[in-house]
């Protein structure tokens, strides 16, 4: 069989240029696939063989619905395939691809034969700027029944004048024509005719008369099988619905506690040194006390006062960090800019803890993308560690090299070390390593949390190698200039 179009034409054009057209409906992708179902449900039930017009979008979902149909039908039935060459995915009434033969549709006829399936499959490929390309539709040609239906998706505007928004193909109105009336399907059947190229094979008896309405109990079949599609689909809604609003009552319930659990761990991080000053005060009124004791209790107060004053200023910090870190863009920052001026305001506390700070950071390293100011932080915060937990005499080296996508920093040092069952917890807010050591190290345990925060919206990460008594060596991974972080790439897709 030999069929080609010779011109373009818009089945939904065809159908609003008949006098009096039916009304389009305003109806969801859902809505169509069950009003296909219901009418190959009765095409199989009634054994209707017939010739089909068809595209439907190339997901398996709408694809099966043709499939079921062939497998059931005999060899006297036709279904003529329209679709856009080089098919991309695509949603109802999308661009489905590309490619074409000068501006001429072609068609590929082939008959298959088995067991299950003996009609005629007909491809018929559209060139990309076919009007067709924002249409799908179904239109069913036998003697005993005819029906369109048929599925346009108008433009998408530039923007919405009320809301200011720019609409896209999601949330542009779907709308839908269904009909059996004989006057309508023949105006579409007459318009096919008229587009086919004059040497192609005809595509049905030129005795064929579309009938002007289907037998009542035909009609009275597929409206029921219609409302049940419907309702099986209105179920499925129900079911993805209620599924995913259980999931977001289980992200908000996980959520409350989380936000149950900080807010305690707050309050008792704040208690602690309240205690400790309360104590040292009560201490102080002792009218038995020494001066040396007098002296330690102050300092006591001092300590505990700066404990205080470090928590307050960490969680302010953490909570602006949150609030404001998704709304931060990211810039390119150059390792040698930021690093070597950071190690040089540390070298003075390293000299007078006699530890040997040095750094190696090549200056033709790329660029990497970290949000605004974030890297002179995640710097200052590990390399604080670093010299704080290393005692005196010990040594701290800061390193960086390029690896594949990413630039690595790595701060290694000889410090007291983390156990291997806290290396997991050590990012965890308000979390301090436990040490048998006597020396107080302090701090509000937020350090490495917002370092981690900050290199998560930056689409970097960090790792730990640590041995107890032989120090740690924290790695940052920071993506290079030119390539897409994670974090940037996730928001894209969603």
């Amino acid at each position: 069989m030999n069929v080609s179009l010779a011109k373009d034409l818009s089945v939904y054009k065809l159908v609003m240029g008949v006098q009096a057209p039916p009304k389009p409906l305003s109806l969801s992708p859902a809505t169509l696939l069950s009003l296909v179902r219901a009418q190959i449900d009765l095409l199989i039930e009634q054994q209707i063989a017939a010739t089909l017009w068809v595209k439907l979008p190339p997901e398996k979902i709408w694809q099966s619905e043709l499939a079921r149909y062939k497998s059931s039908v005999g060899a006297s039935s036709f279904i003529y395939t329209c679709q856009i060459e080089e098919s991309r995915k695509a949603g109802v009434g999308g661009d489905e691809g590309a490619g074409g033969d000068e501006g001429k549709a072609r068609v590929n006829a082939s008959s298959s034969s088995s067991s299950s399936s003996s009609s005629h499959h007909i491809s018929v490929h559209l060139p990309p700027d076919s009007q067709l390309r924002r249409e799908n539709f179904l239109m069913v040609l036998s003697p005993q029944f005819c029906s369109l239906l048929v599925a346009h998706r108008p433009l998408k505007k530039r923007k919405n004048q009320t809301s200011g928004k720019v609409n896209t193909d999601k949330n542009q109105p779907l709308l839908i024509i269904t009909t059996v009336e004989g006057r309508v399907i023949q105006q579409v059947l007459n318009g096919i005719q008229q587009a086919i190229a004059p040497e192609s094979s005809a595509i049905l008896p030129a005795s064929f008369i579309c009938p002007s309405v289907p037998q009542g109990a035909l009609m009275n079949q597929l409206l029921a099988k219609q409302l049940l599609r419907q309702d099986e689909i209105n179920r499925q809604i129900i079911t993805v619905r209620t599924t995913k609003l259980q999931q977001q009552n289980q992200e908000l319930h996980n959520k409350e506690q989380l936000k149950d659990e900080y807010l305690n761990n707050v309050c008792q991080e704040l208690r602690t040194p309240l205690t400790h000053m309360k104590t040292a005060l009560s201490l102080l009124n002792s009218p038995n006390l020494k001066p040396p004791q007098r002296q330690r209790y102050l300092q006591m107060l001092n300590t505990q006062c700066d404990h205080q004053n470090s928590l307050i200023t960490g969680l302010l910090e953490l909570v602006r960090l949150e609030r404001d870190l998704e709304g931060t863009n990211l810039e390119s920052v150059r390792l040698s800019d930021i690093v070597p001026g950071v190690v040089s305001t540390y070298q003075p506390v390293a000299q007078e803890k006699g530890i040997m700070l040095a750094y190696t950071i090549p200056t033709e390293l790329p660029p990497v993308w970290c949000v605004s100011g974030g890297l002179r932080q995640i710097v200052i915060n590990l390399l604080h560690n670093s010299i704080k937990f290393t005692p005196d005499g010990g040594q701290v080296w800061v390193r960086a090299r390029t690896q594949g996508d990413y630039v690595q920093l790595e701060f290694r040092d000889t410090g007291i070390g983390i156990g291997e069952n806290e290396i997991t917890k050590i990012f965890d807010r308000f979390y301090r390593v436990r040490t048998a050591a006597t020396e107080d190290y302090g701090g509000a345990g937020l350090g490495l949390t917002i370092v981690q925060q900050l290199l998560l919206r930056s689409g970097g990460s960090i790792s730990v190698r640590s041995k107890l008594y032989e120090g740690s060596t924290f790695t940052v991974q920071l993506a290079r200039v030119g390539n897409i972080p994670r974090a940037i790439a996730t928001e894209n897709e969603l």
